[in-house]
């Protein structure tokens, strides 16, 4: 509990102290002379990916159309270094959220980038190298599923002995104290999810940023896809082989959420409805956000998942080994 309090109070310090990414806005006048704010977006020329640029990007682009477009609204690329000589040194003008992932992050992806030539192949092994490296933390999660599975009997016997006694305050607070036993005999975490989803959030965050303001990222492509095109803007396009990414994110969403379903199926407690309820909007909600996001972040949503669906499947057959043995 007290290190779960630890990191949830470092990670807000990051965001109160953050350098965020600004969105490259442009003030005009209509026919009326009112003035109004719009975002840029980069949708000219012929590698047009429909994203609303950002002001504060890391380094310089290479596309002759995306540079026009920095220049003409006021960002002087010639003082940027190229993306190829991009590292990531301290700014004391910027935020804890630069210095620490934003930039660190990027500069991750170009030396892949360029090592493997090709930006979308790097994104994907950046999500591999983070989920090792996170790899303790998500498999004690994992683990704690399958904890939770040999204490369901103990659990649903402890649901009949107290399901008439709802209205009895002393018994329930007795409930709380023998399902606390049940928890501590079995080793499970009532934080460890929440612990993973603290972590992992940024992260999900933090690629956004790298990705959004580091034009060589995003002009680049992985198997025809471009990188900063979303698949809503590409099938506006008419480009409809771009709906294979919200395919696989509901894909890989879903089964990763799966084991998570499975473990409150067999739980007698009222709540287990509510969550496999929550579980399955979550998986609507993550799909049809996808339409929006870039295809490097659907790719490294779609490596990210993968990950947690075979360490999933890793750490259940371990404890299957392990009851067979037992048995």
């Amino acid at each position: 509990m007290k290190k779960t309090r630890k990191i949830i109070v470092f990670f807000l310090l990051l965001f109160l102290l953050t350098g965020c990414t600004k969105q490259l806005v442009v003030e005009k006048t209509n026919d009326s002379g009112k003035k109004t704010k719009m975002v840029v977006k980069y949708d000219v020329g012929k590698n047009a990916t429909g994203q609303a640029l950002t002001k504060n990007i890391l380094c310089k682009p290479t596309d002759k159309d995306l540079l026009s477009i920095y220049n003409k609204n006021g960002i002087k690329t010639n003082k940027l270094v190229s993306c190829s000589n991009f590292t990531p040194t301290l700014k004391s003008n910027e935020g804890l959220w630069d210095n620490i992932f934003i930039k660190p992050l990027a500069w991750l992806i170009l030396k892949l980038g360029y090592l493997v030539k090709n930006f979308g192949l790097a994104v994907i092994l950046a999500g591999l190298a983070i989920r090792l490296i996170l790899y303790p933390v998500t498999k004690k999660s994992a683990m704690q599923s399958e904890n939770l599975k040999k204490a369901q009997p103990e659990l649903q016997r402890l649901e009949k002995k107290y399901a008439k006694k709802a209205d009895d305050q002393q018994a329930m607070i007795q409930k709380s104290q023998e399902m606390m036993a049940i928890y501590k005999k079995y080793n499970i975490s009532l934080f460890s999810g929440c612990l993973v989803a603290i972590v992992q959030l940024p992260l999900f965050i933090a690629f956004l940023e790298a990705i959004n303001r580091t034009p060589a990222i995003f002009e680049g492509s992985f198997l025809g896809l471009q990188l900063g095109t979303t698949p809503w803007f590409a099938l506006s396009q008419g480009h409809w082989f771009y709906i294979i990414l919200p395919i696989l994110v509901f894909i890989v969403t879903f089964l990763s959420f799966k084991f998570t379903k499975n473990d409150v199926a067999d739980n007698s407690n009222p709540a287990a409805d509510s969550t496999k309820m929550m579980m399955n909007v979550m998986v609507v909600i993550i799909t049809i956000s996808s339409f929006q996001l870039s295809t490097a972040i659907g790719l490294y949503w779609i490596t990210s998942s993968l990950f947690t669906v075979v360490q999933n499947l890793l750490v259940q057959r371990g404890g299957n080994d392990a009851r067979i043995k037992k048995s």
